[in-house]
């Protein structure tokens, strides 16, 4: 990881969704960097922090993941306001909705006033996935597939880093590559959005597709703050009111934002 180079890297907000800890999977370590490396007024976990569904049949919780809580802690007590929205993977945390804890919020959904007045709803996004909500069981097997794919991909990078290639993502490539793949992201994406309007907002930030993503649907503003699982990416909103996705994957000290792909681009 790379050294701290100066003070870190003051923002706004910054929003953070699917870091599932207690996975294999998770980038702990790369998350520790990067919150290291940054620091804010307003701290939004949207979704899938603790990852309840592989705690409740394998439990896996190196020290690194705590480290990770203790973070989250100690930001809370300099003065970060928190707000843990739930996810479906710690929706065992939903029972405790609307409870604070010192400066943690623990909630289903909030608003996010933006520097420049704009009105963003923030949720995880699970209860716009009909295959979440409505089928399960089908929403389980696809959650064992997609281990399945992580465990694929991690012997995969750790032969590529011997042979001196780079990191690289067979589950991103299958979401982006698949077409029932893409079209489930597009569909989720307008059903955010259309809800969204509805409901009178001028945008929203959610995550659990594990897809950041930057993009205006109609006259609402989509946000998806991606995973710390794949890419390990952040939404961040500077004092002005300007929000970017930066990508933490490959840490020198400086900031990386992602070039987005277009949906024509995806749907390729």
């Amino acid at each position: 990881m790379a050294p701290i180079t100066g003070n870190p890297r003051h923002y706004r907000t910054i929003w953070l969704s699917d870091i599932h800890l207690g996975t294999r999977g998770c980038q702990a370590d790369v998350l520790l960097d990067f919150l290291k490396h940054h620091t804010c007024d307003r701290l939004y976990l949207v979704g899938d922090i603790i990852d309840g569904w592989r705690l409740s049949s394998t439990l896996y919780w190196p020290q690194s993941h705590s480290n990770v809580l203790r973070r989250f802690l100690t930001l809370a007590k300099r003065g970060t306001e928190i707000t843990y929205v739930t996810g479906n993977h710690d929706e065992f945390l939903r029972r405790f909705s609307d409870h604070s804890f010192g400066n943690i919020r623990l909630v289903d959904r909030a608003v996010h006033q933006t520097a420049d007045g704009k009105s963003l709803l923030v949720v995880h996004g699970d209860e716009y996935d009909v295959i979440t909500r409505y089928h399960r069981w089908i929403a389980w097997l696809g959650d064992i597939g997609y281990q399945f794919l992580l465990e694929v991909n991690r012997v995969n990078n750790a032969i590529r880093e011997r042979l001196g290639f780079g990191r690289w993502s067979l589950s991103a490539w299958v979401k982006h590559r698949v077409k029932r793949a893409v079209n489930f992201i597009s569909e989720f994406e307008l059903a955010v959005a259309r809800e969204c309007e509805r409901e009178g907002f001028d945008g929203v930030v959610c995550g659990h597709i594990h897809h950041a993503e930057i993009r205006n649907i109609g006259p609402i503003r989509y946000l998806n703050c991606g995973d710390w699982v794949e890419s390990c990416t952040a939404l961040v909103e500077d004092r002005g009111g300007e929000i970017r996705v930066l990508n933490w994957t490959e840490s020198d000290g400086a900031e990386k934002v992602i070039a987005l792909p277009t949906p024509k681009e995806r749907a390729a």
